[in-house]
């Protein structure tokens, strides 16, 4: 297919700007757009899957146009094992995303275009080979998501809108800086990811160390990583159902893609010197503190915000570790974690489109009452603890195996939180879903088909990685071994520029 990763990026904006166009009168087919933008993506999305080539490292799919040769800037996108499953994750979030979000009932055509308008966003991210077109990407996806929290979001959504933008713009800020720094510095001037890569020795390790730690500040902040992640619950809390469901499942992942993409990839002397800190050990404080900060929530939503903060820290563990275990582990956490979380934030959707609340212990027994939902939130809570035939189980112990070799002490500190993480969960479905049902519960309908219809295909993909991990481990283990390899290989040319 020619093209295919301009038109599956592309696509949402002939959506928005359809919708756009609608009379008020039609407002009512946004949704229908959406969804028509939506499966082109998601077909494309699983032809560039089958066509993969699982046996090189090499850019797929690529596509280079000279944009504004004067500054040596090209509209240069492609994929490869780092960005192939991240691609496949966004079409199949933004897909599920659209008809979860059928119960937006006020300005929809507002909100659709925005949502579409953050598809090609996201998108663009993971399909961006030249570092000037990822950052006005990484730009695009800020103002429809500060939008679409502040307008369609709870109580506290000004706030929290705010605190997102802020915070995300200081990351953009940062990015920028560390982008033009390589563009100077770089033997011959280029945004071009790829040969900024190839020519990396050129620059100093003191050089690299900085750009480094601004890169890492960047990309820390959308993860979130301790501690820049005080954003998150917030906008997890405020924001609707959907755009929780992409929150968790597609925005957290481009921060640890922009640390494979860039800081790995282009400075990879320093990633070998630093990343035992600042991805070892905040990652680790991410796992413990995340978990213990879910234990202590009474709001069933926050509960899973900082549970998605604890999970995140096993990615940046895979990454600190640079053995083919950790980065295969890291980034297959990453999809499983996309899947996993957007199962979670759904079902806590459902709840609330019900009962108007999200405070645990204001429920009880709704087992009684929604079995079925009760069921798919038992499996998604079982998901959510790594338990074997799951998908996270293969990704977390490649995670744990890979750093056991380089970082035992930390893994260990990891594998123990496994305990806190059952802790929370268990306990949060004793308290909704157990005992004797709440009276003000006895006429809760159990799920609907569209909110089946949203939760069955990712039940079924987390249950087809827990059995056949090799599904994506596939495609990823090619590039990232080459990755890693790299970054080793750059160690001992580091050690001898120190001395």
């Amino acid at each position: 297919m020619n093209h295919a990763l301009t038109l599956i990026t592309f696509i949402p904006i002939a959506g928005m700007l359809l919708i756009l166009a609608l009379p008020d009168s039609m407002k009512n087919a946004s949704k229908w757009i959406a969804v028509a933008a939506t499966i082109p993506q998601l077909l494309i999305a699983i032809y560039l899957y089958e066509n993969f080539d699982t046996t090189t490292s090499a850019v797929q799919f690529a596509e280079k146009t000279s944009w504004m040769p004067s500054y040596h800037i090209s509209y240069f996108i492609g994929a490869d094992g780092i960005s192939i499953s991240m691609i496949l994750l966004t079409a199949l979030i933004m897909f599920i995303s659209v008809f979860a979000s059928f119960g937006i009932n006020r300005a929809e055509k507002g909100y659709y275009a925005m949502l579409l308008m953050l598809d090609t966003g996201m998108m663009g991210v993971f399909v961006s080979l030249d570092f000037f077109l990822f950052y006005i990407f990484w730009e695009v996806m800020l103002l429809p998501m500060y939008f679409l929290i502040g307008i369609w979001g709870g109580p506290r959504r000004e706030y929290a809108a705010i605190k997102f933008f802020l915070y995300t713009l200081l990351g953009s800020v940062l990015i920028l800086l560390a982008m033009l720094g390589l563009y100077y510095y770089s033997a011959t001037p280029t945004f071009d990811l790829t040969e900024l890569a190839a020519n990396s020795s050129h620059y100093s390790i003191g050089f690299q160390r900085i750009v480094w730690i601004a890169l890492f500040i960047g990309f820390a902040i959308k993860i979130p990583a301790f501690p820049f992640h005080t954003w998150l619950p917030d906008a997890h809390v405020e924001a609707p159902t959907a755009i929780s469901v992409i929150l968790a499942g597609v925005l957290l992942k481009m921060g640890t893609y922009g640390i494979l993409r860039v800081n790995f990839a282009v400075l990879p002397a320093a990633s070998y010197q630093l990343a035992w800190l600042f991805l070892g050990v905040i990652g680790t404080i991410n796992i413990v503190y995340g978990a213990m900060c879910a234990m202590a929530q009474t709001d069933y939503k926050k509960l899973i915000a900082y549970s998605s903060i604890s999970h995140m820290g096993y990615v940046m563990l895979g990454l600190a570790a640079f053995t083919a275990a950790g980065i295969n582990g890291a980034v297959l956490q990453m999809f499983n974690h996309g899947t996993i979380t957007a199962m979670l934030f759904i079902l806590v959707g459902v709840i609330y489109d019900r009962a108007h609340h999200r405070e645990i212990n204001g429920f009880g027994g709704l087992a009684q009452q929604m079995p079925i939902y009760t069921a798919v939130t038992g499996f998604a809570f079982f998901a959510g603890m790594g338990l074997p035939g799951m998908s996270a189980f293969i990704s977390e112990v490649l995670v744990l195996l890979g750093a056991w070799q380089t970082h035992p002490l930390m893994v260990a500190f990891g594998a123990a939180t496994a305990i806190l993480t059952a802790g929370y969960l268990l306990w949060t479905f004793q308290r909704i879903y157990l005992g004797p049902l709440n009276e003000k519960y006895k006429d809760f309908p159990d799920l609907s088909f569209r909110e089946a219809f949203t939760l069955v295909p990712l039940g079924i993909i987390v249950l087809i990685l827990g059995v056949y991990p090799h599904a994506i481990l596939g495609l990823l283990n090619t590039s990232l071994v080459h990755l890693n390899q790299v970054v080793l290989s750059t160690s001992g040319a580091a050690v001898a520029m120190l001395h």
